[in-house]
């Protein structure tokens, strides 16, 4: 499976973001330390890993400690060594995706947004969909982002990107 590892990290002079290659990691520690040595001073660290446009996965770390998982569907750890080494150890699934689609429709309903949205119900997403919270994305929206059909993981990651405000960043490290 291929896959395309990128780091956005957020230090004292704002959100940078790097290309990881995490083929060297025999386990999630060792992905941590990568995200780690990318700004050993950063306040918030994420990395965001999309594979063969199908899963998605977001790590984050909070100054270097307490290492949050997230993932589009339990299915990676199943398909692929990197899906099994990112999230092998998580146990704990993320919110029931139909609570998700009911709060997504009565969200749109007080905002006008667009009609309808289709949600893929083979996912089973997994770890913690809080972990963008303070960020600006409450879990509702990442579980909708992620089972919205038609959507793929760089979808899904650049407007997380946009709506933590590294959405620049992420886009210039795409292009280069």
């Amino acid at each position: 499976m291929s896959y395309f590892a990128a780091a956005a990290v957020r230090g004292s002079d704002g959100w940078t973001a790097t290309e990881l290659d995490l083929s060297g990691s025999s386990d999630i520690e060792e992905v941590a330390d990568l995200l780690r040595q990318v700004d050993t001073d950063a306040e918030v660290s994420l990395l965001f890993v999309e594979s063969d446009e199908t899963y998605l996965v977001v790590l984050r770390l909070d100054e270097g400690e307490d290492l949050r998982v997230f993932g589009s569907d339990s299915t990676f750890s199943e398909e692929s060594r990197i899906g099994a080494l990112l999230l092998g150890d998580v146990e704990e699934p993320a919110l029931d995706l139909d609570e998700v689609a009911g709060g997504a429709e009565h969200a749109r309903k007080d905002s006008d947004d667009e009609e309808g949205v289709a949600i893929e119900a083979d996912v089973e997403p997994v770890g913690d969909p809080d972990l963008l919270l303070d960020l600006g994305v409450p879990a509702h929206r990442l579980l909708d982002l992620c089972a919205r059909d038609g959507m793929l993981p760089s979808d899904v990651t650049a407007e997380l990107c946009q709506a933590i405000g590294c959405g620049d960043e992420m886009e210039e490290l795409r292009e280069g």
